[in-house]
């Protein structure tokens, strides 16, 4: 407390923050500055403290408002006068959780933070404001300017000039920053209600009227029904109000000042949400100029260069706690952030409330496809349950396991492999008959028309939350251009400026007198040259050649890590081969394979954040123009990659493993010694389920769910180390009580939908692309989506800062790469069945070569016949007599002439006529089902008739108000016009009857009556 009775420092613990709120115009505000700035004049009168009006300097000489000023005329900013300076009591008391000004009256919509180092000169405060006399001080401060210093100083002039640009904007600010040498500073700003106007106006926000229309209910018995399901449905719904059943809907339409009488009003501190604030203050953020910057435009350019560390909307207060008040926060923590909700519904309409359109768009795609996996999946179950049902009576299966037949196959490796027993691979081939059977077919007919009704269905979800969520009319802007772009776009401009003065030596180059003035005008060329100029391919054709070769490059390296795992398992069968275990020789196909998925999986983990890192690399040395472009060119690049990343080895397991290894005697070779690996007797659809099992489940335990828990509960960790740290430094920390600004920016910053969604668009091809050999994917897919809704729940309400509420009518390119997905699936899905599994095969045998017309005698059918003695020289087993007895003919899966034709080992007619069938069976597959998706397609339309209904009543309803409207402006008018009349006419009335006794009186006169008249 001063002589005078202000409070000009609040002191709590350690540390005292000094405050200040810089005013743009209403008087009723008030600001506290720093004591190096306050005039001493005022502490003698304090009247004169309340009532000073401190005049900003004439434009001419106020240098930081020079390029500004042009744009803030043209849309209709209302420039301050002066700024009024007013003392006041600290106000912490009655809002000690910082969502307020200190008045405890205006809310804050925005946060800046930034770090600072005060400097040690004389004359220059920890925070200096260009409001009276500042350009004399600036030209003071240049001429003692020490190297040290000089970031910092810069640092804060941006600062200055970027507050002060944002005051001229209308917003108004407060600070709060430490008196220690150096820490954060935290830049409070509130939007007044005429700028919330002004901008939503200018942003075209739609608003409900006072209109009010009842919403047509369903009738007759699809009435009874929905209330029925509406009962029945009731305990699935979360406790929040927009849950409710809405009979009475607002008309919405554009704000608009003129208009103010068709909105309610009454509510000024609520009529604009949180989210609408916020969004209101980040677009003026994001255009306000910075001409110390020179190219800087808006607040990503200055973050991007160091002026602020952060910049972002506050939560609405804790999240939990007996003492915390209600707050849409902590209600979306108890309704939505829990995992024992995962039954309920998500509660959309409050999510969009506190995060805004984009974000409850993905959430509620999310939940409509977690929802969709439910009939999927229990489809899945039940080919997985007749597959076990059946395993029984499978006589392939039969065949192999019986120990009555004596069936010699042929050494799997040269050399160090022996001669074995078919009947060892019985429980093989019992497990993929889970697999490999009849409903197969019908499973993946299933899921390639479920990827068709699940898009059609979204597509109707997303039309109704568009209509909800009054955004049927919005169409996005383009965004303002990212400050990389114009900084490459100012430098070629000055590239191009220094040539043409290169080329002109002797042309007189206009200088101003003043180095900063100059350097003013300068930055003013820069900005409107950057307008005109744009990079072209030219410009970008070095990232663009680099995109393709780096790309390629991992594509390359993807699949020479692949080709290193093969190497692996062909070496470790072979070693495995010659083991003493007997237990490791009698299952070295199984270990192999396992261990192999193991470290395809690692290895997928690892360059799943390794291509992710690069693909924004690429992305970033490409300098797309606007973030939507960014985007995605950045999600085409990593979804390329980790794609390939993700589904090459079980691409290389379900058409390459087994296609290419030759024959006995003259097999297939990698570097000459190492034999290509082949697939079991059973067919290689049962490694191929292995190994999609095993990349699914662990990417999704470790990737999706260990790491989106594990990591944030570490940094959480360390961050409560570091505090605990810093606080033993400190003598009396207990008491200081953290603000809600100091709390959030100490959460992790939003790093936008991407990897949400690239985690849900790999799990979705793991469920469609190969689902022939695993029926269960579904399920585990829909057991992780349950969990990890809530996981993303308490993600964005606990560890994450609030985001920058975003609009979006839809999910952008996700739905394209959905819809690709889906189409591949039918052609996968249609070979793995054809040539992975031996479903054609046992068709074919069937009905051309069974003599009975069942499957007796096939696996027979599919093991062609070798003579031993045909092995090239050096490639015999060293243990000819494993079994106890000499082999003379062994078998091998392949159809191919016996020994004893006259054409031995040539490709038999069975073999032609199974590679006939498989073709024409996935020509008939991939057309029936396309066409079948096709038709699912044209038979839901996109937009449900209710909707279309709704759409079109309300166009009609806002048409009649406004010809209500129109007609009572008329009425009033002609009202107006006839009141006038009236009173003309009574006035024109009274004049010639005041004359009449005069005209009576001189009959002389009567010739000039009409000009007396007149």
């Amino acid at each position: 407390m001063d002589r005078n009775g202000y409070d000009l420092q609040r002191v709590c613990g350690h540390g005292t923050r000094t405050r200040h709120t810089i005013k743009g115009e209403d008087n009723r505000n008030t600001a506290v500055m720093p004591e190096s700035e306050e005039k001493p004049q005022s502490f003698d009168n304090p009247t004169m403290l309340q009532n000073e009006m401190c005049y900003p300097a004439p434009r001419e000489e106020k240098d930081v408002d020079i390029i500004n000023i042009k744009g803030i005329e043209d849309i209709g900013y209302v420039q301050p006068e002066f700024m009024i300076l007013n003392a006041f009591e600290d106000q912490d008391a009655e809002h000690p959780n910082g969502l307020y000004f200190q008045d405890g009256k205006r809310r804050v919509d925005y946060v800046l933070v930034y770090q600072y180092k005060k400097s040690n000169r004389k004359g220059f405060s920890s925070r200096h404001r260009g409001s009276v006399g500042s350009r004399h001080q600036e030209q003071d401060l240049d001429l003692g300017l020490q190297p040290s210093d000089f970031p910092e100083d810069d640092r804060r002039l941006r600062r200055d000039e970027f507050e002060q640009n944002l005051l001229d904007t209308g917003l108004e600010l407060e600070s709060d920053e430490e008196p220690k040498a150096y820490g954060l500073g935290f830049v409070k700003i509130h939007a007044p209600w005429h700028v919330l106007c002004r901008e939503a106006e200018f942003l075209k926000l739609k608003m409900p009227t006072k209109k009010v229309y009842e919403v047509k209910q369903k009738t007759g018995i699809l009435s009874k029904i929905s209330n029925v399901v509406y009962k029945i449905t009731s305990p699935l719904r979360p406790k929040v109000k927009e849950h409710s059943n809405v009979t009475f809907k607002h008309l919405s339409y554009p704000f608009s000042r003129e208009k103010k009488h068709l909105f309610d009003i009454s509510d000024k501190d609520n009529f604009f949400t949180s989210t609408t604030r916020s969004t209101i203050v980040f677009e003026i953020l994001k255009r306000t100029t910075c001409t110390k910057a020179k190219y800087s435009m808006g607040i990503t350019s200055l973050i991007a260069s160091g002026v602020y560390t952060a910049a972002y909307p506050l939560h609405d207060g804790l999240y939990e706690g007996d003492s915390v008040g209600q707050n849409d926060r902590k209600l979306l923590y108890e309704e939505w952030a829990s995992y024992g909700l995962f039954y309920k519904y998500q509660p959309l309409d409050l999510i969009r409330k506190y995060f805004g359109e984009k974000i409850a768009m993905y959430f509620a795609w999310l939940g409509v496809y977690t929802q969709l996996l439910i009939p999927a999946s229990t489809v899945g179950v039940i080919v997985f349950l007749y597959g076990c049902a059946t395993v029984n009576e499978n006589i392939p299966s039969m065949e192999m396991c019986d120990h009555r037949a004596n069936i010699t196959m042929c050494p799997l490796c040269d050399k160090t492999c022996s001669y074995w027993k078919l009947k060892s691979t019985c429980a093989t081939a019992r497990a993929s008959h889970l697999f490999d059977n009849p409903a197969t077919v019908f499973f993946s007919v299933f899921m390639a028309l479920w990827a068709a009704m699940f898009l059609e269905h979204w597509k109707r979800c997303q039309m109704r939350l568009n209509y909800k969520w009054d955004l049927t009319g919005f169409e996005e802007e383009e965004d303002h251009p990212r400050p990389e772009y114009e900084a490459r776009v100012l430098s070629k401009v000055l590239k191009k400026e220094q040539q043409r003065k290169e080329e002109k030596p002797m042309e007189a180059v206009e200088e101003h007198p003043n180095k900063w003035k100059n350097r003013v005008w300068s930055a003013m060329a820069g900005v409107k040259l950057t307008e005109k100029e744009k990079l072209t391919w030219k410009d970008r054709s070095p990232a663009y050649l680099m995109n393709i070769v780096s790309v390629l490059f991992m594509i390359g390296l993807t699949f020479a890590i692949v080709f290193g795992v093969i190497l692996y398992r062909i070496s470790t069968a072979a070693a495995m081969a010659v083991s003493s275990d007997p237990y490791a020789k009698a299952n070295v196909r199984v270990i192999v394979t396992a261990t192999a998925v193991i470290i395809n999986l690692v290895v997928i983990l690892i360059l799943d954040e390794v291509y992710g890192s690069i693909a924004w690399w690429l992305t970033k040395i490409e300098i797309p123009k606007t973030d939507k472009s960014f985007e995605e060119r950045l999600i085409f690049k990593a979804f390329l990659l980790k794609f390939v990343n993700a589904y090459t080895p079980i691409f290389y397991v379900a058409f390459f493993k087994g296609r290419f290894t030759g024959r006995p005697g003259k097999y297939t070779y990698i570097f000459r010694h190492m034999r290509m690996e082949e697939c079991a007797p059973g067919g290689c659809l049962m490694e191929l389920c292995i190994q999609l099992s095993i990349i699914m489940l662990g990417k999704q335990l470790i990737q999706n769910n260990l790491f989106e828990i594990g990591i944030p509960k570490m940094k959480k960790l360390i961050r409560y180390i570091k505090a605990k740290r810093e606080a033993k430094l400190e003598t009396e920390s207990n008491c200081k009580i953290p603000q809600q600004y100091e709390s959030d920016y100490n959460l992790d910053p939003f790093a936008g939908l991407t990897p949400e969604y690239m985690e849900m668009i790999i799990q979705f091809g793991f469920v469609t692309l190969f689902v022939a050999s695993f029926p269960l994917a579904p399920l585990f897919a829909l057991l992780n989506n349950v969990i990890e809704i809530r996981l993303d729940a308490k993600k964005f309400t606990r560890e994450l800062r609030r985001p920058d509420a975003a609009k979006s009518k839809d999910i952008g390119i996700w739905y394209n790469i959905l819809r690709g997905i889906g189409k591949l699936a039918v052609i996968i899905n249609a070979f793995v069945i054809a040539f992975t599994s031996d479903f054609i095969p046992r068709l074919v045998f069937v009905y051309l070569y069974s003599p009975d017309g069942t499957l007796n005698g096939f696996t027979n059918n599919t093991l062609s016949y070798f003579n031993v003695s045909h092995f090239e020289a050096g490639s015999e087993t060293l243990e000819p007599m494993a079994l106890g007895y000499k082999v003379e003919i062994c078998r091998y899966k392949d159809y191919r002439e016996p020994p004893w034709s006259s054409q031995p080992y040539d490709l038999s007619k069975e073999f032609w006529s199974v590679l006939a069938a498989r073709l024409a069976f996935v020509i008939i597959f991939q057309n029936l089902v396309m066409f079948m998706s096709d038709f699912v397609d044209w038979m839901i339309p996109d937009i449900p008739k209710e909707i279309s209904e709704r759409m079109s009543k309300e166009k009609l309803l806002m048409v009649e108000l406004f010809l209500k409207e129109e007609q009572t402006k008329l009425h009033i008018v002609e009202a107006l016009s006839s009141q006038e009349k009236e009173r003309r006419m009574e006035n024109f009335d009274e004049g010639p009857k005041e004359n009449t006794p005069e005209l009576s009186e001189n009959c002389t006169g009567a010739q000039t009556l009409p000009t007396h008249i007149l």
